[in-house]
């Protein structure tokens, strides 16, 4: 393959998150790396075995099921840098973490609480994570992988696609989601943003037909755009529908009898949707 540029898919098990590792014959860069430091350890061995130079770690948003894992990863790889593409990013990570901690979220993860004066074990998000503020990253033998960020806030505020060129791949991050039920706990403009930016990838890659990589769930091709639109649409109508949020479950579950995550992204999507 052109600057032997492979890619291989680790799917994580809690959230149906998926990572990425992009090789060479030299080097790798890991995008996204889990949502637990148990399955991360398990992707560090992964990397391993692989005997390339790990040199960076991307995360792509500020939702804990694609970053949990940074503490391992800076552990078992400590020249590894771990990056976003945007300032934006990093704030949202620590936000994230800070308001996990604060609910009691992050008691299994304690080394992914927040450095503190009053926590100095704590993850030290300020320094360990890098902001490229660039359009793309270099494996070692020369393919690049082309970085996006410029959106409006969809299913999270700030977010980072990727292209590969020599892979003819898409990674829409959580923009799509594949079998999975889709993170719809977010505000109606996000939403309608959201639909409207699912349009312009159907619209700007059906020349290139390139493999889609969905933050959660399988890949796919370009009809993932419109799947995850119409899902979308049938979360509007049932919820617009729907007197409770057992009434809303039960719909959604109906639409989509084989989706995962049901018990977590779909039931916490209803609950923020559905007062009761």
């Amino acid at each position: 393959m052109e600057n032997n540029l492979n890619l291989e898919v680790y799917n994580g098990i809690e959230a149906t998150v998926n990572s990425y590792l992009f090789t060479d014959n030299e080097s790798a860069i890991l995008v996204d790396c889990l949502r637990n430091s148990e399955e991360a350890k398990n992707l560090a061995d992964f990397i391993k075995s692989k005997n390339k130079n790990l040199t960076h770690i991307l995360i792509t948003h500020g939702h804990p099921d694609h970053y949990i894992g940074m503490n391992v990863m800076r552990q078992e790889f400590p020249s590894a840098k771990i990056v976003v593409t945007k300032q934006e990013i990093k704030n949202d990570i620590l936000g994230f973490s800070t308001w996990m901690e604060s609910v009691g979220w992050l008691e299994k993860e304690p080394s992914m609480k927040p450095k503190s004066e009053t926590n100095t074990n704590g993850f030290d998000y300020q320094n360990n994570i890098g902001v490229l503020n660039a359009k793309e990253l270099s494996l070692a033998n020369g393919a690049i992988l082309e970085l996006n960020s410029d959106y409006s806030g969809a299913e999270c505020e700030h977010l980072t696609t990727i292209y590969s060129k020599d892979l003819n791949a898409f990674f829409t991050g959580d923009f799509c989601y594949n079998g999975v039920h889709i993170w719809l706990a977010v505000d109606k403009k996000n939403i309608a943003y959201w639909k409207t930016q699912l349009d312009t990838f159907s619209k700007g890659l059906a020349s290139l037909q390139p493999k889609i990589y969905p933050g959660h769930g399988n890949v796919t091709d370009v009809s993932l755009f419109a799947e995850v639109k119409g899902y979308i649409e049938n979360f509007e109508n049932t919820i617009a529908t729907s007197k409770t949020r057992t009434e809303a479950m039960d719909k959604m579950k109906a639409l989509y009898p084989n989706h995962k995550q049901a018990d977590f992204l779909l039931f916490n999507s209803v609950n923020a949707s559905i007062s009761e």
